[in-house]
C-alpha cells in the first residue's frame, strides 16, 4: 500500500458525513505506520473506542469505511471473517458499517466479525503451530495474505454497494 497522508485518509471515506469525518481521530503512530508492509490500513479510534475504519486501495485510489463495533461476545473462540485467524471470543468484535450512498443515509447496514484490534495484516502473518509430522510449503503465507486481501476488498465493495 502506498504511503497516506491524514488529508488523504480522511478523503478516502465512502460511508460517512462530512461531520463525522471530521470527528474521525487519526491513530497515534501513523507516522510511524509501514506502508510497504500494509495490505490495508486499519485501526481502532483511540476517542471513540467503539469505532474502527478501514482503507484499502483499488485501483491506486485510497478507499475507506467506518465500522462500529458491538458489545463483546460471551463466545469462548470465534474467526475473524477477514483474516480467517481463529481467536479467543473476547478478540473477534462483530462490525457493522453503514452502506455507502442513499441506502447507508436510511439505516442499512453490513456486518462481519473481525479482529477486535483490526490487526488482521498481523494476524495473517503470524503462521500457525505445526503438528508434530506436519510440514507447510512456503506458500502458506502467500495463499493466507491473498486471501485476507481478497475478503477486504470483497467486504469494502459490499459496504459500497457492490455485490
Amino acid at each position: 500500500m502506498r504511503a497516506l497522508t491524514e488529508d488523504e485518509i480522511r478523503a478516502s471515506f465512502r460511508n460517512a458525513e462530512p461531520d463525522e469525518i471530521e470527528r474521525i481521530a487519526m491513530p497515534h503512530d501513523l507516522l510511524l505506520a509501514e506502508w510497504d508492509y500494509l495490505d490495508f490500513f486499519a485501526w481502532r479510534d483511540p476517542v471513540a473506542s467503539k469505532n474502527g475504519y478501514i482503507v484499502v486501495e483499488t485501483d491506486g485510489e485510497p478507499i475507506g469505511i467506518v465500522l462500529r463495533a458491538a458489545d463483546p461476545s460471551r463466545a469462548r473462540s470465534g474467526m475473524c471473517n477477514l483474516c480467517h485467524t481463529m481467536q479467543p471470543g473476547t478478540q473477534v468484535a462483530l462490525f457493522a458499517a453503514r452502506r455507502g450512498g442513499e441506502v447507508g443515509r436510511t439505516g442499512a447496514t453490513v456486518g462481519t466479525y473481525i479482529c477486535a484490534d483490526l490487526s488482521c495484516h498481523e494476524s495473517v502473518r503470524l503462521a500457525p503451530p505445526l503438528a508434530p509430522s506436519e510440514v507447510r510449503g512456503d506458500r502458506h503465507a502467500d495463499r493466507r495474505l491473498d486471501g485476507t486481501h481478497r475478503r477486504v476488498h470483497a467486504f469494502v465493495g459490499t459496504v459500497l454497494g457492490g455485490s
